[in-house]
């Protein structure tokens, strides 16, 4: 969000589908086959758009977007040519009964892979948000950050793929950090906030699903999307209430 990547985010949410439908109809719903078929599918996605923004005049955003229409219309042809509608639903809005052990033990170790990476790649994931150009005269990592970035977004919308599926995983990252924006300024204090808002919707919405049997997908991201709506409402940065408050003026 803060480096205005939150639709690029969704497109590779798309890039996925491919390589998860095609390890679907090698092996079935099994996560190992599917999960590496994600990763791949994600990294040549995010390689390739790459590569093109590079070497031609498109830019970044563009190469995404034709990538990962591409992506989604390959992925639900795959998935349809052997599964019924049941699967697709599967695959595109996720199912709170694939979360089980393996899942589980998946998303854990995708989650403390991604907090190491971040610790090490803080500064410079940092800095390239607030000041890009300061960062390139001062470091290299720039790079390289970026990189470990994008195959951290690849490896965390695999991981939320069994729940949420390939349409909804990028909500549970972007949702919680736009609710952020309205609770504090400072990036320590957003990422807090995050993290508590993420945790919320998700235990509340697969319980909600389970009970009342929703797709689990679209109900995390409701019960996400309420919380949004509290923040635009009352959140104490830049929320309706506050901003039709009277505001102190400075004085000399």
């Amino acid at each position: 969000m803060l480096r205005r990547m939150s639709l690029i985010g969704d497109a590779m949410s798309h890039a996925i589908l491919p390589g998860a439908a095609i390890g679907f109809m090698l092996a079935g719903l099994s996560l190992t086959a599917m999960a590496g078929g994600g990763l791949i599918a994600g990294f040549v996605i995010a390689v390739g758009a790459g590569l093109i923004s590079r070497a031609t005049d498109l830019k970044e955003d563009a190469s995404l977007a034709a990538f990962f229409l591409i992506s989604l219309a390959l992925g639900v042809t795959i998935v349809s040519l052997k599964g019924t509608n049941v699967d697709l639903l599967h695959f595109l809005f996720g199912s709170v009964l694939a979360v089980d052990n393996p899942t589980l033990i998946l998303i854990v170790s995708i989650s403390t892979v991604s907090l190491i990476v971040l610790a090490l790649i803080w500064r410079p994931l940092v800095l390239e948000c607030v000041d890009p150009g300061f960062l390139r005269s001062v470091s290299r990592a720039g790079g390289p950050a970026h990189i470990a970035f994008l195959a951290l977004v690849v490896m965390n919308l695999v991981g939320g793929f069994q729940a949420l599926g390939t349409l909804l995983a990028v909500g549970i990252m972007m949702l919680p950090a736009v609710i952020s924006r309205f609770w504090a300024r400072d990036i320590t204090a957003m990422i807090a906030v995050a993290v508590a808002c993420a945790a919320v919707s998700g235990y509340v919405g697969l319980v909600i699903s389970y009970h009342a049997n929703l797709p689990s997908g679209p109900t995390v991201i409701l019960v996400a999307g309420v919380l949004y709506a509290v923040s635009v409402i009352v959140g104490p940065v830049g929320g309706l209430l506050w901003q039709a408050l009277p505001q102190r003026h400075l004085e000399a």
